[in-house]
């Protein structure tokens, strides 16, 4: 029963996308190899952990770090064919920490600050805040030994939960295309995550696949359950002390539709793909990524929000 649950959950992630491995010489990073990438994020800004940029570090599976991103949109109320297109700035500061708890489990934090604007017919709008806080458990289901297949293998499964710690604006909502102009959801989030992580010497591929379940805020807002999937390929240099991890691959965003007062919103569904490259550099018990994202095809509601690029810097210490 359980291998005929790993190869349903193998073909499943091969299925919707499509990382690391490691070498013979000593390296200072090869205890922390293989981290899966994972993907928390809300439409947009509102609440966002990664905006599809990952959840981990390439290089160090257990660490404490502080990272930067950036996400560019540009969004118009729809009303008419001629309606002007406003920009919209969303960064965020992370916290983020990754921490062994017992045997194949590990426990993953994100604590962000937020500080959004964006353009509008009154002016310029500014937010910013403490976001909403993600708690997460992964639980490692399998791992082949290293030297007994040509492939090595690996297979976790997990959950976790975004507490409401960020402030919901409902006056952020009226009247705009971009109903994630918010430092929260206003609401407890509950995911599901599944990776597979397939490895042959120094080339590896990581898949992700993640569902959030939203509930309604106090407010009566709740925004669309969101899908999120993702593959990374990944080369890995290693010269003496020092570690490089190139990668390149694609992410995905699958958003349902909004309610308030559990009437469906119209036009808050949407769905984008990502193209993305970065490296990770590290050194000692040090390390440094960088990440870009561009969208190769989007349509967020119904073409009222495009997503311009993303892009992250992070700097970790490995515990």
């Amino acid at each position: 029963m359980k291998k005929i649950l790993i190869l349903f959950l193998v073909t499943f992630q091969l299925a919707f996308a499509i990382e690391k491995d490691s070498l013979s010489r000593s390296n200072p990073f090869k205890k922390y190899y293989l981290i899966p990438e994972k993907v928390f994020c809300d439409a947009c800004g509102c609440s966002a952990s990664g905006g599809s940029m990952g959840f981990a570090s390439m290089l160090n599976s257990n660490f404490v770090g502080i990272r930067y991103f950036n996400q560019q949109y540009k969004s118009r109320n729809g009303l008419y064919s001629n309606s002007p297109w406003y920009d919209e700035n969303y960064n965020t500061t992370q916290v983020w920490a990754r921490i062994p708890v017992i045997k194949n489990i590990q426990v993953s934090a994100l604590i962000p600050y937020h500080s959004h604007n964006r353009d509008s017919e009154t002016g310029e709008e500014n937010i910013a805040g403490l976001g909403d806080i993600t708690v997460m458990a992964m639980y490692k289901l399998y791992q082949t030994h290293r030297d007994s297949t040509f492939f090595a293998h690996t297979l976790h499964l997990g959950g976790g939960v975004k507490a409401p710690t960020g402030t919901y604006d409902e006056a952020n909502n009226s009247g705009k295309a971009n109903k994630s102009f918010q430092l929260g959801t206003g609401s407890w989030d509950f995911q599901l995550v599944s990776e597979y992580i397939i490895r042959r010497k120094k080339f590896g591929l990581n898949t992700m696949l993640n569902y959030t379940f939203k509930s309604e805020n106090d407010k009566f807002y709740r925004y669309g359950n969101q899908f999120n999937y993702s593959g990374t390929f990944f080369y890995l240099y290693e010269k003496d002390k020092l570690s490089i991890a190139p990668q390149v691959g694609f992410a995905g965003e699958v958003y349902e539709s909004n309610y308030s007062h559990k009437i469906m919103q119209e036009e808050t569904a949407g769905d984008i793909i990502f193209g993305k490259i970065g490296f990770e550099v590290g050194r000692d018990k040090f390390s440094m990524g960088m990440n870009t994202m561009v969208p190769i095809n989007q349509n967020l509601a119904a073409g009222n929000i495009e997503a311009k690029y993303r892009w992250s810097i992070n700097i970790n210490y490995s515990l």
